[in-house]
């Protein structure tokens, strides 16, 4: 096998397929964001992307949180002393 073709089999190629979309901004707020280094050196829509990505994992985040207190709430883990209370009289050891 020629060393090109070897080389390029070697080499995994990503497709993403994005759609564009139409948001509306305030003037004062574009501005800024227009003037950030990231946007100037990325572009606008990958740090709008990043801020969406990061805005649904922080979502999720606090959505799983949500679940846990309402699945946990009426019963909040026990002090370490609650927990060894029961435990002192099973906590013998056998006589040989």
């Amino acid at each position: 096998m020629n060393k090109t073709l070897a080389h390029a089999a070697s080499e995994m190629y990503i497709i993403t397929i994005m759609k564009s979309i139409q948001i509306t901004f305030d003037e004062k707020l574009l501005k800024e964001l227009d003037a950030t280094e990231e946007v100037q050196r990325e572009g606008r829509s990958a740090i709008l992307r990043r801020a969406a990505a990061e805005y649904l994992r922080n979502r999720r985040r606090w959505m799983i949180s949500e679940q846990y207190k309402r699945g946990y709430g009426a019963n909040k883990p026990a002090a370490d002393d609650e927990l060894r209370a029961g435990w002192q009289e099973v906590q013998v050891w056998p006589e040989d």
